[in-house]
């Protein structure tokens, strides 16, 4: 049986998350707002997970898995994950992989777990090891099939090019985690398509490179019916003030990966955002206001385009106006239009 095969339907279905965001809020106010989302009627979280902020003005940077264990505790329903964990320098992959299975039992079917190649902000800063982009996309691969074999309970002997793991995971998760990756790039897309059960992705990624991840997927023989693509759309409940209060903290996003995710001092990536980026280029493609059918209509295309799920990423500093206003102006919505179409 293949890793599709034990992924639950449910995970293919349209999902509408909410985006916490550790860099900009601290753990303590993540969790209340965890649990805000699940009772305004978000479908899942998606988590943020970096030993640095991108921007120092952003401020904070908790960590993520304890974060997600709290709001588990005080929920019941809402699904959650990284977007995503780096499992190959300042973690271990056979770290992550317990420490998701334990989540898996605490939450069991709640849980993802959301895999990337990196930043230097988190890697280098954490352990001073940022190797070029080929060999950090390997080892990615890699630790993906030892979270896999981990996770199935059984003793195994890894060999390979970057990690030697000879263990069992004792307490392997009860239900089937998704293993997603993130793709920002051609080539990472391909990859996410090869070796991972879904996507990562950002709505200009999807829009440009879709059919590398299907390329990916197709020469890996995999059903693409089968693999969930969740896509990260930044929103701003509000006017042209609350949208440039969020522009200036998450200012690095055109340039994000190239070239700042190479920069280990989020000092020095803010003050070349600040430099190098207007702030109308940060807003391009943000639904901005507090008109719902400007919201539906974004996200309703990205749904039309392929994605099984869509999380909202308010950088806006009133985060729970954007859940409030989500929960009951637009997801309503958005589910009349999702039953319609099924």
């Amino acid at each position: 049986m293949n890793t599709q095969d034990r992924i639950e339907s449910s995970w293919l279905t349209r999902q509408i998350g909410f985006q916490l965001a550790h860099e900009q809020f601290p753990v303590p106010e993540l969790v209340e707002l965890g649990v805000a989302a699940d009772q305004a009627g978000f479908d899942l979280l998606a988590v943020s997970d970096h030993f640095q902020p991108w921007q120092v003005n952003e401020g904070h940077s908790g960590q993520a898995w304890v974060t997600m264990s709290a709001i588990g505790q005080r929920t019941k329903r809402i699904r959650m994950g990284t977007t995503v964990t780096c499992p190959t320098f300042r973690y271990n992959p056979g770290v992550v992989a317990e420490g998701f299975a334990s989540l898996g039992l605490l939450y069991p079917g709640r849980i993802f777990l959301g895999i990337g190649s990196g930043e230097a902000l988190n890697e280098e800063a954490a352990v001073g090891s940022w190797p070029e982009w080929p060999e950090r996309s390997e080892r990615l691969v890699e630790a993906a099939e030892i979270i896999r074999q981990l996770w199935r309970g059984q003793q195994i002997d890894h060999a390979g090019r970057y990690y030697k793991v000879n263990a069992r995971l004792y307490d392997p998760p009860s239900k089937p985690i998704p293993l997603m990756m993130a793709g920002n790039g051609p080539k990472a897309m391909r990859r996410c398509g090869q070796f991972a059960d879904g996507l990562i992705t950002d709505p200009k990624t999807w829009k440009e490179h879709k059919s590398e991840f299907q390329r990916g997927a197709s020469d890996a023989g995999k059903d693409l019916s089968r693999m969930p693509v969740f896509i990260e759309q930044y929103v701003v409940v509000g006017g042209k003030k609350e949208a440039e209060e969020a522009a200036e903290l998450w200012r690095f996003g055109p340039k994000a990966w190239k070239p700042y995710f190479n920069i280990r001092d989020p000092k020095t990536i803010q003050e070349r955002a600040d430099a190098e980026i207007p702030l109308e280029k940060v807003t391009e493609g943000w639904p901005v206001g507090t008109d719902p059918d400007v919201h539906v209509k974004v996200l309703s295309d990205l749904f039309a385009s392929g994605a099984t799920g869509v999380h909202i990423h308010s950088g806006q500093r009133d985060q729970r106006r954007a859940i409030e206003f989500y929960g009951r102006e637009v997801l309503p919505r958005l589910r009349k239009i999702g039953a319609e179409a099924a």
